[in-house]
C-alpha cells in the first residue's frame, strides 16, 4: 500500500516532518543490518514508537486531540474522569492510614490527571501523591502545562517518575496503554505451520518478511488454529503480559484499571479476523500499514484481555471486574454525572451529552473498549467465564 493511498495529498507530511521520519528510518535500517537483515515486528514497533528523540512517542509531534492523530476518552469530556473518580475514591478511602496514592501510566496530555484530581478534591479524597509514569518527554511537557491550571496545593501532589516504583498502594490507572505496547506478529500457514512476521530490507525499502517461528515464549502463547482460513495473521503482546506481571509483583494494596480496546481470546483469535488487529493512526486517518510514515504515526494492536487476565492471575492478582466500557461507565454513574449538568446551558450540556453518547454507543467506543479491574488476590481465583478462551 502506497502512502498516497493512505492519506489525501493535502495531509501528507511536510518537509520538516519528512526529514524527521527519514532520520528514524535510517536508525531502523541500521538496526535491521546489525541484526543480520531481519528484526521481529516487536523490535520494529518499539523503535518506531519509542526510539529516543525519534520515535512517535519520544519526539515532539502533537499526538492527541483535534490537532493530533487521535482522541482518547478523557479528552472528550471531563465526565469520564469524574466517573472514574467514584471507584478510585472507594479504593483510596479503604486504604486510609496507608498513605494511598494514584499512579497513572502514560498520562497523555494530562487531561485525565487534571480532571481526576479535581474530582477527587471535590470528594475530599486527594491522594498523598499522584504519580505519572511517562516515557515521552514531549507528553510530559504537555502534562505539566495542563496540570499548571490546578490550584497550587493540588498541583504539588503530582510528581513524575522515570522508573517503575518498588511498591504500589492505592489506585493504578492505565487508559489506552496496553494497545501501544510493542507486539509480535505471527502467522498460521496451514501445512507449513507457524511463522513469525518481521521487517527486512529489500531493495532499500522495508518489507514484511516471514521466518519459521522459534521464539519459545511465543510458542507457549499460540492459540488453536483449528477452523482458521490460511493464511492467518495475528498479534501476540508479550510486553502487555510482562507489564501486568510487574504490576502484580509491586501492587501491595488497592485496585488497577486497564481501559483499552480489545477482546477476550475467543473473539481476538476469531476465524474472521484473519488479518489481525494492527492499526495505524495519522491525522485522524486510520489505516493498516505499519511501515508507512515512521515516527509520524501511531501503531497499535487490540488487547487480548484473556492473556492479560491470565498473567494477572499467575502473579497473585484477581479479576475484580471485566466488561464493556459502556456497562462499566453506566454502573459507575456517568449518566448521573451528566444529569448534574443543566440542559438550560446548551453550550456546556450538548457537547457533554454528545461525548457521553460516543462513550456508551456500541457503534462508537462503548463495546469495543473494555475495562479490566484487578486487585490483590489469594492466588486461587479462577479466570472469569467472560474471559475464557
Amino acid at each position: 500500500m502506497g502512502k498516497m493511498a493512505i492519506l489525501p495529498h493535502s495531509l501528507l507530511p511536510g518537509p520538516e516532518a519528512q526529514a524527521h521520519s527519514d532520520r528514524l528510518r535510517a536508525t531502523i535500517d541500521e538496526a535491521i543490518r546489525e541484526a543480520g537483515g531481519w528484526i521481529d515486528f516487536s523490535r520494529f514497533m518499539s523503535l518506531a514508537l519509542y526510539a529516543p528523540g525519534l520515535g512517535y512517542y519520544s519526539a515532539g509531534a502533537v499526538k492527541l486531540g483535534a490537532a493530533g492523530d487521535f482522541v482518547t476518552a478523557p479528552e472528550m469530556t471531563p465526565l469520564f474522569a469524574r466517573t472514574l473518580a467514584r471507584p478510585v475514591v472507594h479504593t483510596l478511602q479503604a486504604l486510609q492510614g496507608q498513605a494511598p496514592e494514584v499512579l497513572e501510566l502514560g498520562a497523555g496530555t494530562g487531561r485525565l490527571a487534571c480532571d481526576l484530581l479535581t474530582a477527587l478534591a471535590e470528594r475530599d479524597a486527594v491522594p498523598e501523591r499522584y504519580r505519572i509514569l511517562e516515557v515521552s518527554p514531549d507528553l510530559r511537557a504537555r502534562q505539566e502545562a495542563t496540570l499548571s491550571s490546578l490550584p497550587r496545593a493540588l498541583r504539588a501532589r503530582v510528581e513524575w517518575c522515570e522508573h517503575w516504583p518498588d511498591a504500589i498502594c492505592g489506585a493504578l490507572v492505565a487508559n489506552e496503554v496496553l494497545d501501544a505496547l510493542p507486539v509480535h506478529r505471527v502467522g498460521w500457514r496451514g501445512a507449513a505451520g507457524w511463522v513469525e512476521i518481521g521487517v527486512a530490507l529489500g531493495n532499500g525499502e522495508w518489507v514484511q518478511h516471514e521466518r519459521p517461528l522459534g521464539n519459545p515464549r511465543l510458542l507457549e502463547r499460540l492459540p488453536d488454529p483449528s477452523g482458521w482460513p490460511v493464511p492467518y495473521d495475528t498479534e501476540i503482546s508479550l510486553a502487555a503480559t510482562d507489564l501486568v506481571t510487574t504490576v502484580g509483583q509491586t501492587l501491595r494494596a488497592g485496585r488497577v484499571w486497564f481501559i483499552d480496546y480489545g477482546f477476550p481470546a475467543r473473539e481476538y483469535y476469531h476465524p474472521q479476523r484473519a488479518g489481525g488487529t494492527l492499526m495505524c493512526h495519522i491525522r485522524h486517518h486510520a489505516h493498516p500499514d505499519p511501515l508507512a510514515f515512521p515516527g509520524l504515526q501511531d501503531i497499535t494492536a487490540h488487547v487480548d484481555f484473556t492473556a492479560v487476565a491470565q498473567a494477572a492471575l499467575a502473579v497473585g492478582l484477581a479479576v475484580d471486574d471485566y466488561g464493556s466500557m459502556a456497562s462499566w461507565l453506566i454502573a459507575e454513574g456517568i449518566v448521573e454525572e451528566l444529569g448534574r449538568l443543566s440542559p438550560d446551558q446548551p453550550a456546556h450540556y450538548l457537547p457533554a451529552a454528545s461525548a457521553v453518547h460516543r462513550l456508551l454507543s456500541p457503534a462508537e467506543m462503548g463495546e469495543l473498549f473494555k475495562v479490566l479491574v484487578l486487585r490483590p488476590g489469594t492466588g486461587r481465583e479462577p479466570l472469569p467465564p467472560s474471559l475464557a478462551g
